[in-house]
């Protein structure tokens, strides 16, 4: 596979090359980091934590640089059957947890402090009022 990945990535550096394209211009329009960019021009595998990841950077790079992937399919039909792509995902989506706010159970703590306190404020103002018997 590192194979199809090194003639590939050295397809897409030529056409950068070609259309006189840096790296970081390409970084800088297509959000993928230059270390990416340079892997797949390299083609080094490995860099990718999935080869999905390399999948889809090859291929928004490609459209990038006005290549079309069917043509690169074509040239590369090994490369791209989908039996030989291994998908390993470290978590599903089964697997995700829920993330809670770690004070959410006590968030209604402060409000009821306030509003005690402002029922007691309330209660001894009227207390003092009526014991001064200003009302």
């Amino acid at each position: 596979m590192d194979d199809g990945v090194k003639k590939i990535g050295e397809r897409l550096k030529n056409r950068r090359e070609e259309m006189g394209i840096t790296t970081k211009e390409v970084e800088n329009s297509t959000s993928i980091r230059e270390s990416y960019i340079d892997a797949i021009e390299k083609g080094i595998s490995d860099k990718f934590l999935t080869n999905v990841y390399m999948f889809g950077f090859m291929r928004q790079y490609a459209g990038f640089l006005g290549l079309d992937l069917e043509t690169l399919s074509e040239e590369f039909p090994t490369f791209f059957q989908t039996s030989d792509v291994k998908h390993d995902f470290q978590y599903g989506i089964g697997t995700l947890e829920v993330r809670g706010n770690t004070s959410g159970g006590v968030r209604w703590l402060p409000n009821a402090l306030y509003a005690g306190a402002t029922v007691l404020v309330i209660l001894v103002a009227f207390y003092m009022i009526r014991y001064l018997g200003l009302l």
